[in-house]
């Protein structure tokens, strides 16, 4: 029988010696619900998103507060084409479900591209391979044991109340 991501990823934790927490819960399905039920912030939140950067996979890894920069990544870094992966091509690469995930792209054989916003906590939290299964670690040593490429990745998400105003001119009222 193959072992969990779960315990894949917390045994690479403990043969590296990196502190962590475990926390077991309610299964959640939204970074919002995932950041209550752990009593965390939103921005702390790793968000890992499998995309298809021209040919190849990427996993995307996010605080969860912001969305990915598809039109920055694309003129940034060269990539001509990115889509999110189907949920059927995210459980052929991970064996699991979108928003179980965690932010470690080498588990599945993927580069992970980390936006350097992620960096500006001091701890990450994340589910791990489960809906039910959140671990807790310092960005540091996430980075030390990932080694991913830090980058521009994400933007905020875009709300009612961050929308221009429009002006009297856009009213039609010249």
């Amino acid at each position: 029988m193959s072992q969990s991501v779960f315990d894949r990823l917390t045994q690479r934790l403990c043969r590296q010696d990196v502190s962590h927490d475990v926390l077991r819960h309610a299964p959640v399905y939204t970074s919002a619900e995932a950041a209550q039920v752990r009593g965390t912030t939103l921005a702390s939140g790793a968000k890992a998103l499998i995309c298809k950067a021209d040919d190849r996979y990427v996993m995307f890894v996010l605080p969860a507060d912001l969305r990915l920069d598809s039109r920055g990544i694309r003129k940034r870094y060269g990539v001509r084409s990115l889509r999110f992966a189907s949920a059927e091509e995210v459980r052929q690469i991970t064996g699991l479900t979108p928003g179980a995930i965690p932010p470690f792209g080498s588990l599945f054989d993927l580069p992970t591209w980390c936006d350097e916003g992620l960096a500006r906590q001091e701890r990450i939290n994340f589910n791990a391979g489960d809906h039910s299964i959140s671990v807790s670690m310092r960005f540091d040593d996430y980075a030390a044991v990932e080694r991913p490429l830090l980058g521009a990745y994400a933007v905020r998400e875009q709300t009612q109340n961050s929308l221009p105003t429009p002006t009297e001119r856009d009213r039609g009222r010249s």
